[in-house]
Formats: structure tokens, C-alpha cells, sequence
């Protein structure tokens, strides 16, 4: 898995909406200014989130962007998704093995490499992919919104900017900044 500037700037700019929507629709340049994005780089993320069902676009004087659901109905994953981020670190290695794992022998047939180390590399990364799923799944702009008043922060570009940070953060065995752990998945 490879979380590109893509996702960060979706989910950055969706924060940004929940802060200063109220209700109301909110400028893309509104948005591209606080948040430092290009607008025509916005325009294309919205345009997916559109598509993905996250936002609703409001036409004519004063329109804009709205959320298409509640803060909470909107997971970080649903983010993700709908701009084409891939969340799943094992996803060369779900069924059709990648090239690393298939082999020629000398008389030319294809075999499967079934090692120990390749087993519980592929378990691993399977876990992992599971844990991710769940954790961007359960995480929704909601609790982001929450989690930067608990830390008393205001809703200007900083804020969005330090609750991006935060999510971001991980740690390896203390419980997660924005919601609590989740739990292990043995091997």
C-alpha cells in the first residue's frame, strides 16, 4: 500500500468541508486557498467524491459542496476509495500470485514457490490489510471532527492541517490517537 498525496488531499479537503460547511456549501476556492491545494487538482478529487457519493454539489450563487451524508456515515476508507487509493497491502499476493512468487523450472513449467518465509510474509500482509480495512472503516469524519475539539483546536487550516498529522501518526503499541485499538489477529 502506497497512500499517495491523492488520498491525503481528499481526506484533507473533506475534513476542510465538515470544519466549514455548517450546513451550507462551501467553495472549492475556499478550500484550495486554506488548505494550499490547487483548484484544478481539487476539481478532479471532487469530481470523484462526487461520483463516490460523498459530496453533493449545489449550483448557482452561494453553492458548492456539501457532504452527501452525516460526518459519521463517511469513513476515512469511503474517502479513499472514491479517488482510486489502494488500502490493501496484500493485494499482489490475493489470488493470482505476483511475479516474485511463480517460478519457471528448467524443463519450463511453472511452479508456486511455497516456502515458509513466503507463508508467513503472505499471512502478515494479510493481517495487515485486515487491520487497515477495519481501522479506516470505523474511523469517519466524525470522529476526526471530534477528536480536534478535544484538543481545543479552532477551525481554521491549522487545525485541519494538525488533525491530518494526528491520523497519520501511528504508534506500535500504544493505543491509536483518534479511536482505540482495535485488537490483534494472530497468525
Amino acid at each position: 500500500m502506497r497512500l499517495t498525496s491523492k488520498g491525503r488531499y481528499a481526506v484533507r479537503a473533506m475534513l476542510d468541508l465538515t470544519f466549514h460547511s455548517n450546513g451550507n456549501p462551501v467553495r472549492l476556492q475556499e478550500i484550495s486557498s486554506r488548505q494550499s491545494i490547487s483548484l484544478h487538482y481539487l476539481e478532479q478529487l471532487f469530481r470523484k467524491l462526487r461520483t463516490g457519493r460523498s459530496v453533493k454539489s449545489v449550483r448557482g450563487p452561494g453553492g458548492g459542496y456539501v457532504l452527501a451524508r452525516s460526518m459519521d456515515e463517511i469513513s476515512i476508507k469511503d474517502i479513499l476509495e472514491c479517488v482510486g487509493e489502494n488500502i490493501n497491502p496484500a493485494k499482489d499476493i490475493q489470488g493470482t500470485p505476483s511475479s516474485g512468487v511463480e517460478v519457471k523450472s528448467v524443463d519450463g513449467q511453472t511452479t508456486m514457490v511455497d516456502t515458509t518465509e513466503f507463508n508467513l510474509t503472505k499471512g502478515f500482509f494479510e493481517n495487515l490489510g485486515i487491520l487497515m480495512n477495519e481501522y479506516l472503516t470505523t474511523t469517519t469524519l466524525g470522529d476526526l471532527y471530534r477528536k480536534s475539539r478535544e484538543m481545543n483546536i479552532g477551525t481554521d487550516a491549522t487545525a485541519t492541517n494538525i488533525v491530518t498529522e494526528t491520523m497519520a501518526a501511528t504508534t506500535t503499541e500504544a493505543t491509536s490517537v483518534i479511536r482505540p485499538s482495535i485488537g490483534e489477529i494472530n497468525q
